[in-house]
């Protein structure tokens, strides 16, 4: 079980007010705009306190509630649910509930089909009758929009397991795939990595077909409960639609005459490679999905809920849960909610803070940023993981976004791990240039073939897995983006490599990648804030000048689309509407990565940044933090969406501490 470490408004404690002592109190009294120093020791003192004792931080990651309903559908199948537990992720569930029925992928946003359908069920198992008028008007939102038919693929799998749906209504994914060779187009490594951890296991689910009974049927989430699922007519075979259809229904075909030694075979490859790819704290690739999955998956071939490693899976599920006391709501109800984490971000946010305490002026041999960097130290992955099917040759040396997650280190985890090394002045400096060296060799062995960066792969580029009827939810490739180009070149040029011919390729990638806008598209946040936010202070660092029409028409881009509050917001709806492109609520997090461009591009002095650091020092809660509830990560954009709660105050520790101290140095160390 982890607690919520988001923390609360009150006096600071012993520990931070000590750690406070050592921030250049005087800089920060005598600085430039003594307001913005003010609040800037506040977010310090604040942000020192959420410190873990072993160096880390780490704040709640939240996504939205098909999480929680996965979960207790889980529990649900493999009859393991307990009443405690139910109640709370029911709490939670109901908590999430718009006034129209519906629940939201995030803050503000429209209702969804499938995290409404799931979420209906979960409550359903939670004992919600479907009389009730929040079940009905979900119930009715839900036929509105075509019923359970219209819900996605990865929906209609949870349904067809309790028999809601029928298996033969769903796309084939035969785990004979286990077997393609590299080289052919749709093997496992075709797909992301988050993707083929997920893909493998379904592979045996969808082979074995299983069938749990059904507390309760579910006509009412049907458009004509008579045929739940109406015919509908092949797409043409000049479109993919129609050709992936047509093979839809040949392996199909294939499901009913396979031969029984190939397919055990397969299935017995496809558990060992789940296996072996299991973390040590029981965890499948850091992230839920793939982990509920391989439960079911190992499960279904006979392993018994006792096994180690099926003990361990779910263990590690049940560290993925927040649990938080809720006051009592209209209905007079409070207690105990559970909030299931997607995953979590404890290096990120680690490397995050440790940039912005740097950058806000904290000593770099600072006990806290000491700690901090032991920490991240002993979380460098030296192993090869499945990054290696595309870099075989290439020697490991990289961090990962979570706590356990060996097989599957991240470039822009990596890159930033790095930059936070070089800020701190360790006791080790010998030991920190050879994990700094491991790293940088790592990720510029990682560059793709057009000279970009991605999260977790190397030319991972196909876009053919995209098209499959079985991916219908979010992103399953991992293209290069600029965001984590923008962090691998930024990181390059701290480390004086901003002259290497491959850190010039990342170079041209960016400047080719900048829209007609001026703006950068946001894969791994939101979105084009996020983007410019990353790539301008890259370029400079790479050597670019604040004249460069590029960074002139990001800085015009950037001022356009500031809010008449002085801040920037940009709705996830950028990813689907482009009305919606740099426009949306000022918050804490996506005013600051505006402010880290600006002043990048040497605006210090300009009415724009002026505004925007007002906006920060007028919005800071009195215990130094911010209050931030709209979604600014993303896990793919617009289908699956994050609020990091810890974004709201690394980023604009790093902007005010930018905007009181001037720009980082770009020597190594201090």
């Amino acid at each position: 079980m982890t607690a919520t470490t988001d923390g609360s408004a009150g006096a600071v404690s012993p520990r931070a007010a000590a750690a406070s002592e050592s921030t250049d109190t005087t800089v920060l009294a005598t600085g430039p705009d003594r307001s913005a120093a003010r609040a800037l020791e506040r977010a310090v003192e604040h942000l020192l306190d959420r410190q873990d004792p072993e160096g880390w931080w780490k704040g709640d990651l939240e996504t939205n509630v098909t999480m929680d309903a996965e979960d207790l559908l889980l529990r649900q199948f493999l009859g393991i649910g307990d009443p405690a537990t139910t109640r709370a992720a029911a709490r939670h569930i109901r908590g999430a509930q718009r006034e129209d029925g519906t629940w939201a992928t995030f803050h503000g946003g429209p209702g969804e089909l499938s995290t409404t359908v799931e979420a209906y069920v979960a409550l359903r198992l939670a004992g919600d009758p479907p009389e009730a008028p929040h079940m009905a008007r979900a119930a009715a939102w839900i036929r509105a929009r075509g019923g359970i038919a219209a819900a996605r693929v990865f929906t209609r799998i949870w349904l067809a397991l309790f028999g809601w749906w029928r298996w033969e209504d769903l796309p084939e994914l035969p785990p004979e795939l286990i077997f393609l060779p590299k080289w052919v187009p749709l093997n496992i490594y075709d797909f992301g990595c988050w993707a083929r951890q997920t893909i493998v296991p379904l592979t045996i689910v969808s082979a074995e077909r299983p069938v749990r009974p059904a507390p309760f049927p579910l006509d009412e989430l049907h458009t004509d409960p008579r045929r739940p699922n109406p015919p509908r007519p092949l797409a043409p075979l000049t479109g993919w639609d129609g050709v992936f259809q047509r093979l839809d229904r040949a392996l199909r075909a294939y499901h009913r005459f396979a031969p029984r030694r190939l397919r055990r075979a397969a299935m017995n490859v496809a558990a060992r490679w789940i296996i072996e790819r299991q973390e040590n704290d029981g965890c499948w690739g850091g992230i839920q999905p793939p982990a509920v999955y391989s439960v079911i998956a190992l499960h279904l071939l006979g392993y018994d809920l006792e096994h180690p490693v099926m003990r361990a899976g779910l263990e590690s599920l049940d560290r993925f849960a927040v649990w938080r006391e809720e006051a009592p709501g209209p209905d007079g109800e409070g207690g105990p909610s559970r909030m299931i984490e997607a995953c979590q971000s404890p290096v990120w946010d680690t490397c995050l803070a440790t940039v912005a305490l740097a950058d806000a002026g904290l000593p770099a041999d600072h006990p806290a940023l000491v700690k901090a960097v032991d920490w991240m130290l002993d979380e460098e992955i030296t192993k090869a993981g499945d990054w290696a099917v595309r870099r075989p040759g290439l020697p490991p040396g990289g961090w990962a976004f979570e706590f356990h997650n060996d097989n599957y280190p991240d470039i822009d985890d990596t890159a930033e791990v790095l930059l936070a090394l070089r800020r701190v002045k360790h006791p080790d400096p010998a030991r920190v240039d050879a994990a700094v060296a491991r790293g940088a060799r790592w990720t510029l062995g990682m560059q793709s073939a057009n000279g970009a960066w991605a999260a977790f792969d190397a030319d991972n580029t196909r876009t053919l897995p995209n098209k499959l009827p079985f991916c219908d939810f979010g992103e399953v490739i991992d293209p290069p983006s600029a965001d984590v180009t923008a962090h691998v070149v930024e990181m390059l040029a701290h480390e004086g490599l901003a002259g290497d011919p491959r850190t010039r390729r990342g170079v041209d990638w960016l400047l080719a990648a900048q829209e007609r806008n001026g703006a950068w598209f946001g894969r791994w946040g939101v979105n084009y804030v996020y983007g410019t936010g990353a790539v301008v202070p890259a370029l400079t660092a790479a050597g670019l000048p604040p004249s460069h029409p590029a960074i002139r028409r990001a800085v015009g881009w950037l001022v356009s689309v500031q809010n008449k509050d002085g801040g920037w917001g940009e709705d996830l709806r950028s990813y689907d509407q482009v009305s919606w492109i740099g426009r949306g609520v000022s918050t804490a997090s996506q005013t600051a990565w505006a402010l880290i461009a600006l002043l990048a591009a040497g605006e210090r002095e300009t009415e724009a940044v002026r505004r925007g650091v007002a906006h920060l020092v007028g919005t800071q809660r009195e215990d130094g933090s911010w209050d931030e509830p709209y979604f600014t990560g993303t896990g793919f954009p617009w289908d699956f969406s994050i609020n990091y709660h810890l974004y709201r105050q690394v980023f604009p520790i790093t902007a005010l501490g930018r905007y009181v101290h001037g720009e980082p140095s770009l020597r190594k160390g201090r």
